[in-house]
């Protein structure tokens, strides 16, 4: 038979049918395996990341953030917290099988090779680097600084007794660059927003390591739980009510009101819950508390937009 001019013959039309699924399933594993790599499938860590980026932007911009900023923060995020755990995950590829939450992880499974790991960590990069060269100088050197930060985490935490302080440094390095992005300088009070975000990253990921604290005892892992010990719910509650005092700071200086307040009032509330799900330091429980700070980020948010769309 003749193939037609409409029905033209192609590699994939001569293959047997069973060569073009296993094809198609193996394509399917690979892009499967590389989106677990940037956690895709758990976005919790990005909504960590997006909450003070998104406190910076609506504060810098008096209410009324450009859409062109709030696109690339949001990509940036993306981008960033993707590449943060690929850096992560190639720094613990032999200690990450030995802990029973992250043994299925690619890495550690050896399903992604660390090479593989690296050209997408590298993409990634370029892809923020992309959107940060469409904003100002001072964003840019910031953005340089928040890179060399990422990149310095999965080393620092295995010397450094507190690696949750300087995750909330990473975390919250995007909080000075919304306000260079917006304002072209970072005020004093774009700094104390980055304190509140530093310390509010104590909180969830302190609670984040109270899941892993038996497995990283045994394998010599660095993390605030295991400094505090049985401290640790008195050390989060102490960071819990810092990060509502630095908040009421902002608020204050701000000359914010009622809707501001609203969102620190269910604000302390679910940190009250959280110490309720931590107070027998069961994993599950911890790990819930942890997962609950996403609505913390909320409240307060939603906290800021009722403060700016009622003046």
């Amino acid at each position: 038979m003749v193939a037609s001019a409409e029905q033209p013959l192609s590699a994939a039309s001569l293959s047997p049918p069973s060569t073009r699924r296993n094809w198609g399933a193996w394509l399917e594993r690979r892009l499967r395996n590389l989106a677990l790599l940037m956690r895709l499938d758990r976005p919790i860590g990005t909504w960590l990341l997006l909450w003070p980026t998104l406190w910076a932007l609506w504060i810098a911009a008096a209410g009324h953030p450009k859409r062109r900023l709030l696109a690339i923060f949001f990509g940036g995020t993306v981008l960033m917290r993707s590449a943060g755990c690929i850096i992560n995950d190639l720094a613990d590829r032999n200690i990450d099988p030995h802990v029973k939450r992250t043994r299925m992880r690619p890495l550690a499974f050896r399903v992604v090779a660390p090479s593989e790991a690296l050209v997408l960590f590298t993409l990634l990069l370029l892809g923020a680097l992309a959107l940060v060269l469409q904003l100002n100088v001072l964003t840019l050197e910031l953005a340089g600084v928040g890179a060399l930060l990422t990149v310095s985490y999965p080393l620092l935490k295995r010397v450094f007794p507190l690696p949750q302080l300087y995750l909330g440094l990473c975390f919250g390095w995007a909080v000075p660059m919304a306000f260079a992005a917006t304002l072209g300088a970072v005020p004093r009070l774009g700094w104390l927003l980055l304190v509140t975000a530093v310390l509010w990253a104590g909180v969830y990921d302190t609670m984040y390591a109270m899941v892993d604290r038996d497995d990283d005892l045994r394998i010599g892992v660095q993390s605030s739980a295991i400094l505090f010990g049985d401290m640790d719910r008195l050390m989060i509650a102490v960071m819990q009510v810092m990060v509502l005092y630095t908040l009421l700071l902002v608020g204050r200086e701000l000359h914010f009101g009622v809707g501001y307040r609203c969102g620190l009032i269910a604000g302390a509330c679910l940190f009250v819950w959280q110490q309720w799900l931590i107070r027998r330091r069961d994993r599950d429980a911890c790990l819930q508390a942890f997962q609950n700070n996403n609505y913390f980020g909320m409240v307060i948010f939603i906290g800021l937009l009722l403060e700016y769309t009622t003046r």
